[in-house]
Parts: C-alpha cells; structure tokens; sequence
C-alpha cells in the first residue's frame, strides 16, 4: 500500500497548528495522559447477556440490587435487562466488591457492553 505525501504532510501541518492552539506550556505526553481512557481488567467484569434497557433495581422507587463498595456473589442479581417485555435477570459471573456501575437505570445497552466492574 502506497502512502500519499501530500496527506502525511498535510497531517503535520495540522497537528502543528493544534499542538500552537494548545498552547506551548503542555506537551504531546502530557495531553496524552490527560485524555487516556481507563483500561478495564475483563476478567473482574460483568457484560450485558442481550440488547435491551438496564433497570438497576427490581422496580421503580426500590433498593438498586448493586451499590459501588457492596460486596457480590456468584449468581447475585446485579440488574436487569429488559427485552420485549421480559425481565431478564442478569447474574454475577464472579465474586467481588462493586467497583463502578457503568450504566444508568433505564439506560439502553448492547450485546456484550460492560454493566459492572468489580474489584
């Protein structure tokens, strides 16, 4: 595959005009640390069975079934994905304390997407 010239420059002018807007203060590094995402150890992780809508508890005004520092087990409820009209009961996969809630009630989610992360 042959690389256009004209494009790779046109890339380092450009990237010359951002890294001017930024400001000379913060470097490239810098601006890289700031905006790297957080990674995610997949095996303390608990991902959606279906696509469907998360409810974080078992009906509106409840307990939520998980809370950031509670402790699970496995096959604890930690919520539920509602598909069709079913109320599909999503269980803990592993042992752990609740790290972060990536979803929100009532939040649509996908096939594979991460609900909880554990510690």
């Amino acid at each position: 595959m042959e690389i256009d010239k004209k494009i790779i420059k046109k890339l380092i002018e450009v990237l010359d005009d951002l890294k001017k807007s930024i400001g000379e203060t913060k470097d490239l590094e810098s601006l890289k640390e700031s905006i790297k995402e957080e990674t995610v150890d997949e095996s303390k992780v608990i991902k959606s069975p279906i696509i469907g809508t998360a409810y974080l508890a078992p009906e509106p005004g409840a307990k939520s079934f998980v809370e950031v520092g509670k402790k699970i087990k496995i096959g604890d409820t930690v919520m539920i994905v509602e598909a069709m009209k079913t109320m599909n009961h999503v269980p803990a996969t592993i042992n752990g304390t609740v790290k972060k809630i990536s979803v929100a009630d009532g939040q649509p989610v996908e096939y594979g997407q991460v609900l909880v992360v554990l510690d």
